[in-house]
């Protein structure tokens, strides 16, 4: 038997695409997600040559940095991890590979994917339609970065 303990752990690590990733909703103001996260070890204000103005909260020992966009009235709209614990519909995805996740997204009807070679050497897998950018490293994934769906009129889509 689970203690709750164990079982929001493997909650807190789970991506919904469009939603946002265990109790952290796309959509959140940064009082709430201070509430729910506590403070952050580093803020990152975004450079004035950045096409969008936006602040980073980095969570170091956690693994995640949260974007929050100056246009989106500083709400949560990105979420990066390299968290190990990761999940996406249910499965552990780090450390897998490109074949891997693109057949997990495929059994999910996700088909349309993008595969980018990077200059450093990394591999990126991008869900355009999903907002999910997944990057590898020697044919491992090693981090990932999703936010809130934009519908075609490039109007942000916040969850319910």
């Amino acid at each position: 038997m689970q203690t709750p303990a164990q079982s929001s752990s493997t909650d807190e690590n789970e991506i919904t695409l469009g939603i946002g990733m265990g109790p952290l909703k796309f959509g959140a103001s940064m009082d709430e997600v201070r509430a729910l996260m506590g403070e952050p070890e580093e803020i990152e204000e975004s450079e004035d040559d950045d096409e969008f103005e936006h602040q980073a909260w980095n969570y170091l020992e956690e693994g995640y940095s949260l974007y929050f966009d100056r246009e989106d009235d500083y709400r949560l709209s990105c979420i990066e991890t390299d968290h190990p614990g990761i999940r996406l519909y249910g499965e552990a995805i780090h450390g897998k590979s490109p074949e891997e996740i693109q057949d997990l997204m495929k059994r999910h009807g996700h088909e349309q994917s993008e595969v980018e070679k990077m200059d450093t050497g990394e591999m990126r897998l991008s869900y355009e339609k999903e907002m999910i950018d997944m990057y590898f490293d020697e044919n491992e994934l090693q981090f990932v970065n999703f936010g809130v769906f934009i519908n075609d009129d490039l109007e942000v889509q916040w969850p319910a």
